[in-house]
């Protein structure tokens, strides 16, 4: 068949969704022995919305099926519209998929028309092209509270930004301002196929700061936060922090360290997100400032496979104020997220780190996908995308996972 010899025709159909719609069209498109170049489907709340870009013989062929899909269409009950295409065209949609192509995620409690407007003015403003769009979160009740509102949504789409930095800054701007989480991605084999996840321990598996707990209890806390704080925010080093802090620990009981250990506030989403990425073959570590007495225990709570943290001193069932090995600051952790990543055969690119600490920015740059979770402002601006308005499970939908993907393992 020649060039001239075929016509292209995008059929559109719209109407309530029902079972045989599908089935009905293509068989009679069938009948005429046409060729399926492109379908896509959309529904939402039983609304269909489908499309179907077929080719047939030109000429006398075209007429008949236009009629009979007209009349299949009356039959199902279902509205169609037709619209030619040129081979051109149809040439130059072809080319345009060698473009770039990039995933966006908005991820808050609740989607608002003002968040969306915000993010697909920046998007359009940058020559960007929406390709697809969906759900990634179920379906949510007006009438019921949710227990843990969440909502995200993810857009597929194509072009060369005109201005990257510009575009993360003004993301920022608005997910500071609308309260919304953006994360923005290039769509390539290895955002399809991460393996490994480290993760920072306190402030992000947990709640809680436990040096600072530890201080409280041992009537040091004041001096201990203010050290504390300096470091995560990066003004004074991580090395010499620990050391200050780890002295005004000295006498502390053991039976201390394990009351704290079993009271860890474990932060909303965490038990949900490893049982998945366990269910989906991750690997998982902690990388810690911490300690490991405590890291042991959140490993065993969590089936976490790697913990990498400080080593306490512990003599006569106290703590001496000193530690046993290096010190694990920010480049240790990077240096483990490595070292398991050479370890486990799994591309650097294949990995996640997820932390909100200054010293977490190494880890969090040389992996695959660096996550600042409810952040210091300078790690949020630092690091390639930020969570701050869901819980740790909320890392699932930057993989791509729908909920009903997660709610399989209650299955």
């Amino acid at each position: 068949m020649t060039i001239e010899d075929r016509e292209i025709i995008l059929l559109k159909v719209s109407g309530q969704d029902k079972p045989g719609v599908t089935a009905g069209l293509t068989s009679v498109l069938a009948t005429y022995d046409a060729l399926i170049l492109d379908i896509g489907q959309a529904d939402i709340h039983d609304t269909l919305s489908l499309g179907i870009l077929f080719q047939i013989k030109n000429g006398s062929t075209s007429g008949p099926v236009l009629k009979d899909l007209l009349f299949k269409g009356y039959e199902l009950g279902i509205k169609v519209k037709f619209i030619p295409i040129s081979i051109p065209d149809y040439e130059n949609w072809v080319k345009a998929q060698r473009k770039q192509r990039y995933i966006i995620n908005i991820l808050g409690e609740v989607l608002t028309a003002s968040q969306l407007a915000a993010v697909t003015k920046i998007m359009s403003d940058q020559h960007l092209n929406i390709d697809s769009i969906i759900r990634l979160t179920g379906r949510t009740s007006i009438i019921e509270t949710e227990e843990n509102p969440r909502s995200c949504v993810q857009l597929s789409v194509t072009g060369t930004a005109v201005d990257r930095s510009s575009m993360t800054a003004s993301f920022m701007e608005i997910s500071r301002a609308l309260n919304v989480d953006i994360s923005f991605q290039e769509d390539n084999m290895y955002r399809r196929n991460r393996r490994l996840v480290c993760f920072d321990m306190d402030s992000t598996l947990i709640q809680t700061e436990v040096i600072d707990e530890l201080a409280e209890l041992a009537g040091v806390g004041a001096q201990v936060r203010a050290i504390t704080e300096s470091a995560m925010n990066g003004e004074i080093d991580f090395k010499e922090s620990f050391k200050k802090r780890m002295a005004l620990l000295e006498g502390l009981s053991e039976e201390v360290l394990h009351d704290v250990a079993v009271n860890l506030p474990i932060t909303k989403g965490a038990h949900r997100l490893m049982k998945a990425l366990k269910y989906y073959g991750y690997k998982t570590a902690i990388l810690s400032g911490g300690f490991t007495y405590f890291g042991n225990y959140l490993q065993k709570e969590l089936g976490i496979d790697y913990v990498h943290a400080n080593q306490l001193e512990i003599k006569d069932g106290k703590l001496t104020g000193n530690y046993i090995g290096d010190i694990v600051d920010g480049q240790k952790k990077a240096e483990y997220l490595q070292a398991i990543a050479d370890k486990e055969g799994i591309h650097i690119n294949q990995t996640i780190a997820v932390g909100d600490g200054a010293n977490d920015l190494p880890m969090l740059n040389l992996a695959g996908l660096g996550i600042a979770f409810h952040a210091k402002p300078t790690v949020k601006e630092n690091a390639a995308t930020s969570i701050s308005s869901l819980g740790l499970d909320g890392v699932l939908y930057l993989l791509g996972y729908h909920d009903r993907h997660i709610d399989m393992m209650e299955e």
